[in-house]
């Protein structure tokens, strides 16, 4: 099977070295084409059998599989370009959440998947959201799946949490990022602890926390009864927590629906004129 990614910006990057570094994919039966050409020539330096399409129809023509990894309001443009290319026996992939399946499926004859990354699945793991079009045959959603699973755990989503499944998954790791990179400077702020310190061991204590989780040692909330003697220090902390955290996930997810509002107008808008 031949794998096409039409953009190698952050997150076709992210797909194309991760699909690579599992071995999910061999270099030579994987093609990509970026409008930036050097960036997809960078990406052919480092996996040395890769191809390097002159463009997204080229990658179109000699792919099976088809990501499209571009910005929103550029998808129907690509999808317009390639479209005599996506044959039924093929399968498109889009990464973008303000897309349907729904709206893709309307434009072409091919098997059409959605798929939301994250920036996880660089290190081969974490989610990856799945939402199947209607009319996608059952031997693509076999295909995707397995292709998935080697970089991910692949969860099929709903269109209707589309959008909060994508801040846990796919922008959570830079929400918590911002959170872990905040307690560093704290630490560092207000105590005789070096940044270095500070980082190397709040940076092992999230994995570590992770690894807790995933061996399901512990829940969420029994990992912080434990933790959290009646009484002692850490239990001192999260008063402050409670206290001074209030409602700041509540506004963090409004905002990010309001904005998501926003790109579905634009999309809409662009949708409408094809």
């Amino acid at each position: 099977m031949d794998i096409g990614i039409i953009g190698t910006g952050n997150m076709g990057r992210i797909l194309v070295e991760a699909f690579l570094d599992s071995e999910a994919v061999s270099p030579s039966s994987m093609i990509i084409t970026n409008r930036t050409r050097a960036k997809a020539i960078l990406l052919r330096d480092k996996y040395k059998n890769i191809r390097v399409g002159a463009n997204a129809v080229e990658v179109a023509a000699q792919s099976d599989l088809i990501f499209i990894c571009v910005k929103p309001l550029e998808v129907f443009k690509v999808i317009d370009e390639i479209n005599p290319h996506l044959t039924e026996d093929k399968c498109l992939i889009s990464i973008t959440s303000p897309i349907s399946t729904n709206q893709i499926e309307s434009k072409v004859s091919c098997s059409v998947v959605r798929i939301i990354p994250s920036i996880t699945n660089r290190a081969l793991s974490g989610v990856s959201l799945v939402t199947y079009g209607d009319l996608c045959s059952d031997y693509w959603r076999i295909e995707v799946e397995k292709l998935m699973m080697k970089i991910s755990e692949p969860v099929p989503i709903n269109e209707n949490i589309t959008r909060v499944a994508s801040d846990i998954v796919s922008c959570g790791p830079a929400f918590f990022s911002y959170l872990l990179q905040a307690f560093i400077n704290a630490a560092v702020k207000e105590t005789e602890i070096e940044e270095k310190v500070a980082r190397l061991l709040a940076s092992e204590m999230i994995i570590g926390f992770g690894e807790l989780i995933k061996q399901e040692h512990y829940t969420l909330q029994s990992l912080q009864e434990k933790v959290c003697v009646k009484g002692g220090i850490t239990g001192e902390g999260i008063k402050v927590l409670e206290n001074e955290l209030g409602e700041v996930f509540e506004h963090l997810f409004q905002a990010t629906h309001g904005k998501f509002k926003e790109e579905l107008e634009k999309v809409e808008i662009v949708f409408s004129k094809l």
